[in-house]
């Protein structure tokens, strides 16, 4: 029994030293982990997101008065320019109105015309046939005061050239106002000129009905709804066609807000659409919505279709249409040769402060280095920072490494072995992509 204990009491105690040996070894030798050194690479950051097409003005057509329909001239999708005629309605009623209209415009024109070339010399002849009879009328007037001063005629003859000169003159101030009426600025010529206006301005209200019975294009664009057929009886304001009126067209989007303070009118971006994935255009954020929607937590966002280039020439996306889908990315911030470090390299903490817009020279951020075979906590100021990498501005030197272990320390002893992380050794292979291929290659997949 003594024997066995004895046994028992050495066993434990080679356990005890090989315990201890294993956690002295722990203690003293330096950990392992993997490290990676300052990349020297193009950083470009972006945001992607979906986005539909909108176009400047989705207009309801529809008749301002009610009648039977007797053609309707476009389907759905037809593109129509300004001025096309959509829908007509029967027009023989207004049309009739337009007719007798014109006929009475004719009428008073040749009143006026008649009253210029027949009224007026008519009152000119009159007048000077008036004033000659007056002055006739006045020479025997003249002779006949003479002869009864000289006892010829008798008072009853004087009574009666006296009066005849009155007539006479009353009929030469008639003769001289109906001339002045039927002259250029006379009541006759004023009354036959409003005549022709009143017909002119008949005509034109006649006209602008039987327009009415023809429903036209707005402007040029396309038709995206028709809800008429020939025969049908339209009531006034109820809506026939739903059209797109042509315009610079606009893309909208609903963006997580988070990444607000990212996006800035006049960014440039790369758009494909769904439907035509090998056909990629350019386009430029163009305005931001000023407030954000609560219930999704998205603000919207609008871009417009950049034009044409001499580098891309063929770039104009004719093949848009309304509400189709597309995928956005747009470049938020780029560095044509940057430091970077994975952004997974950064402590916790530091990490959650990166900043999302390097323009704040203030955004710092903690590593761990390898330092004298000890690990220790280095101070970065950052910049621009994407989903995986973030700019080093200072605080690092190229050659030193950053120890990747998020469980490590601040001064436990490490051995560093330095690796490439993917992000890195992607970027120094492809230091020449160009803006746009994430998209493009999203859509490859």
């Amino acid at each position: 029994m003594k024997v066995f204990s004895w046994r028992v009491a050495r066993w434990g105690l080679w356990a005890l030293l090989v315990v201890g040996a294993v956690l002295a070894w722990r203690t003293f030798m330096p950990a392992r982990t993997d490290a990676v050194a300052l990349a020297r690479a193009p950083l470009l950051r972006t945001v992607q997101f979906s986005a539909r097409v909108k176009t400047p003005a989705r207009v309801d057509l529809g008749a301002t008065l009610t009648a039977r329909v007797a053609k309707v001239r476009v389907q759905e999708g037809d593109a129509f320019r300004a001025g096309d005629a959509l829908v007509e309605l029967e027009p023989e009623e207004p049309r009739a109105a337009l007719s007798q209209a014109e006929a009475s415009w004719q009428q008073a024109r040749a009143r006026l015309e008649s009253q210029s070339a027949l009224s007026l010399p008519t009152a000119q002849a009159s007048l000077a046939q008036a004033d000659a009879n007056l002055q006739a009328a006045e020479r025997d007037l003249v002779r006949t005061q003479d002869l009864v001063a000289q006892k010829f005629y008798s008072q009853q003859k004087l009574d009666e050239s006296k009066r005849a000169v009155d007539v006479a003159r009353a009929l030469r101030d008639a003769a001289r106002a109906q001339t002045l009426a039927n002259g250029r600025t006379g009541a006759e010529r004023a009354n036959a000129q409003a005549q022709l206006e009143a017909a002119r301005a008949a005509v034109e209200a006649a006209r602008a009905k039987l327009a009415q019975y023809t429903l036209r294009a707005p402007g040029p664009g396309r038709v995206l709804v028709r809800s008429v057929e020939p025969g049908q009886i339209v009531q006034a304001g109820k809506a026939l066609l739903t059209v797109s009126v042509q315009g610079p067209l606009e893309l909208q989007a609903q963006v997580d807000e988070r990444f607000l303070a990212q996006l800035q009118p006049g960014q440039r971006a790369r758009v494909l659409a769904d439907a035509y994935p090998d056909r990629p255009f350019d386009a430029k954020v163009d305005r931001l919505a000023p407030s954000v929607n609560a219930q999704s937590g998205s603000v919207e966002v609008t871009l417009v279709v950049a034009g044409p280039t001499d580098t891309r020439p063929d770039t104009r996306p004719d093949f848009l249409r309304e509400d189709m889908t597309l995928s956005v990315e747009v470049l938020t911030g780029e560095r044509r040769e940057a430091r970077i470090l994975p952004l997974r390299a950064l402590r916790a903490n530091a990490a959650a402060a990166a900043p999302a817009d390097p323009r704040d020279g203030a955004a710092t951020g903690a590593v761990l280095v390898a330092e004298g075979g000890r690990a220790a906590v280095r101070e970065l100021k950052l910049g621009l920072r994407t989903l995986s990498d973030v700019e080093v501005l200072s605080g690092l030197q190229d050659d030193e490494l950053v120890l990747l272990d998020p469980t490590l320390a601040p001064g436990v002893r490490v051995r560093a072995r330095r690796v490439e992380t993917a992000s890195t050794v992607r970027k120094a292979a492809d230091a020449g992509e160009t803006f746009g291929n994430a998209v493009s290659q999203g859509f490859s997949r």
